[in-house]
C-alpha cells in the first residue's frame, strides 16, 4: 500500500529541488545591438574597383553600416560582391537615395525608378548579397520653392514620403530618413504635428543632422528630435560633418581630427545614454571621413 503521507513530502522536496536548480542554471542573455557607427558613400562607383580598400578602413575605424547610393550606372553585380564582402565582415549596406527635388510630384518618377531598383535587386540577389535598411536624404527646405510657396511643397513633401515608404513596404527592410536637427520647428500646413513628428512617424529611424563640432552643441541640438524619437518608439542616430563647409568651422570636423571627433562623440554618447531612440551615430560621408583619418597619420 503506498503511503501517501510520503509521497506528498517526496513530491515537495523534488519540487522545491527542482526550484532551487533552475535558479542556478545561467540566464539565457539577450544580445545588446552594437551602437551603429555609420557613414554615408554617395559615390557607388567606388566599389567597383576599391571594395576591400573601404572595407578595411571601415574595419580599423569601427564602422559597422554603409548608406550607399543607388546608381543606375553601376552594375548590380558590384553591389552584391560588395554586399557579400561586407556581411561576412559583420556590417551592414543600406540603399541610399534622394535629393531635394524628391519632394516634388513632378518628380515622382525619381521615387518610383528608386523603389523599382531596389526591388529589382534585392529579389535577385542571394541572402547575404541584400541591403539591410533603405536610407533616404529628402531635403525640400533646399528647394527655391521652400521660400515662395512653403506650405505647397510640405504637402508635396509629405506625398512623396508616404509613397515612398508605403512602395518599399512589401521588402519589410527598416527605413532611415535624414533630417535637419531644427525640422521640429516647422509645423504642417494643418498644425497637427512638427514636420519631425510627423516623418518619425512614418519612418523606422532618422538620422539627426546635427552638424556641430562640440560635444555640447551636438547633444543639444539633437535633443528635441531624440525626445520625439522616444516619445514615438522609433530609433535615431546623430549624424556629424567631416566635409569643409562655408557655414563656419564649427559645423564641421573638417578643421580638427579624427581623434578629436572620437572624444567628442564618446561625450555626446554619454549625455544621450538616456534616450531609450538613441541608438549611434553616422558620420558624414566616407570620402571626407577618410581625409579626416588620414590627415592625422
Amino acid at each position: 500500500m503506498i503511503n501517501y503521507r510520503n509521497h506528498r513530502i517526496f513530491l515537495r522536496v523534488a519540487c522545491c529541488l527542482l526550484f532551487l536548480a533552475g535558479l542556478s542554471l545561467p540566464s539565457k542573455t539577450v544580445q545588446a545591438q552594437p551602437p551603429q557607427k555609420a557613414t554615408w558613400l554617395w559615390n557607388a562607383s567606388l566599389i567597383k574597383d576599391s571594395s576591400e580598400s573601404i572595407l578595411s578602413f571601415a574595419d580599423v575605424n569601427g564602422i559597422n553600416v554603409f548608406y550607399v547610393q543607388m546608381n543606375r550606372d553601376v552594375k548590380p553585380e558590384y553591389y552584391k560582391s560588395f554586399i557579400r564582402q561586407a556581411t561576412a565582415r559583420g556590417m551592414e549596406v543600406h540603399a541610399l537615395g534622394g535629393a531635394p527635388n524628391w519632394s516634388l510630384e513632378s518628380e515622382r518618377y525619381r521615387v518610383d525608378a528608386f523603389i523599382k531598383w531596389t526591388t529589382d535587386y534585392q529579389n535577385a540577389a542571394a541572402p547575404s548579397e541584400r541591403f539591410k535598411g533603405i536610407h533616404f536624404d529628402i531635403e525640400p527646405h533646399v528647394l527655391s520653392q521652400w521660400k515662395t510657396d512653403q506650405a505647397s511643397v510640405i504637402a508635396q513633401w509629405q506625398s512623396s514620403i508616404s509613397y515612398l515608404v508605403d512602395g518599399l513596404r512589401p521588402l519589410n527592410l527598416p527605413v532611415t530618413a535624414d533630417i535637419p536637427f531644427w525640422l521640429h520647428k516647422y509645423n504642417l500646413p494643418d498644425k497637427s504635428a512638427s514636420m519631425s513628428r510627423w516623418l518619425l512617424s512614418k519612418v523606422d529611424a532618422v538620422a539627426i543632422m546635427a552638424y556641430r563640432d562640440q560635444a555640447s552643441n551636438i547633444y543639444s541640438l539633437a535633443a528635441t528630435e531624440l525626445k520625439e524619437a522616444d516619445e514615438l518608439g522609433k530609433k535615431a542616430v546623430i549624424a556629424v560633418e567631416t566635409k569643409q563647409s562655408s557655414e563656419g568651422a564649427f559645423i564641421t570636423f573638417y578643421e580638427e581630427s579624427a581623434e578629436f571627433m572620437d572624444r567628442q562623440l564618446q561625450l555626446v554618447e554619454a549625455m544621450a545614454a538616456d534616450h531609450a531612440s538613441f541608438s549611434g551615430f553616422a558620420i558624414h560621408e566616407y570620402n571626407s571621413y577618410k581625409a579626416l583619418v588620414e590627415k592625422g597619420n
